[in-house]
């Protein structure tokens, strides 16, 4: 594909706000405010787990709101790039402070395929078009706790409030759109969601 200046412009402007947005923590600190006191689980766990939701979830938004569209592999590609340096980064701060080397960028991968297969092997999600069945339980389990469902909530609206924004701002910003546009439309199938 051959990308012209004002489009190139206009990804690297859109990979810039995506990532930013990605990384931000305010709406992570919101959630951990309203995470209710009798939730049965780790709350710093849960904390980790939402700054871990909140980039796979923007991402996979960028995928899904740009299938088909030609700029869906440049921005795609700009935005995990600018992930892959800021993983790297906290990689080697925890190396310093600790002693101990993380690779965030492959937690992040990994958590992206355990939702991604959790999804694609669940009958319920398929059934309700709603990955959010699966994406709540998903993420109480790998918090601690699956039965607790303040914490599947939790996830739940991590998610499908970052699918929702990233489609907006990606509509804004002048991208076509091919997937979900808000919170009430459920796109075309579970495929979508792959």
């Amino acid at each position: 594909m051959t990308v012209t200046r004002e489009e190139e412009a206009l990804i690297s402007q859109a990979t810039e706000d995506l990532f930013t947005y990605a990384i931000d923590r305010e709406e992570v600190k919101w959630l951990m405010e309203r995470l209710h006191q009798e939730a049965e689980i780790n709350r710093t766990a849960v904390e980790y787990e939402l700054g871990v939701m909140k980039i796979i979830a923007t991402g996979w938004a960028i995928s899904f709101h740009l299938e088909g569209s030609p700029c869906k592999k440049n921005l795609l590609a700009g935005f995990w790039s600018r992930i892959f340096e800021f993983s790297n980064g906290l990689s080697e701060t925890a190396d310093t402070m600790t002693g101990t080397r993380i690779d965030y960028f492959q937690v992040l991968k990994e958590r992206l395929d355990q939702y991604v297969n959790a999804i694609a092997t669940s009958s319920d999600a398929k059934t309700a078009n709603e990955p959010g069945v699966v994406i709540g339980p998903h993420f109480a389990a790998i918090c601690g706790n699956s039965e607790d469902i303040y914490t599947r909530m939790t996830g739940v609206r991590m998610f499908m409030t970052n699918v929702s924004r990233v489609g907006q701002y990606l509509k804004g910003a002048g991208f076509a759109q091919q997937g979900r546009t808000d919170e009430n439309d459920r796109g075309s199938g579970p495929e979508k969601w792959q």
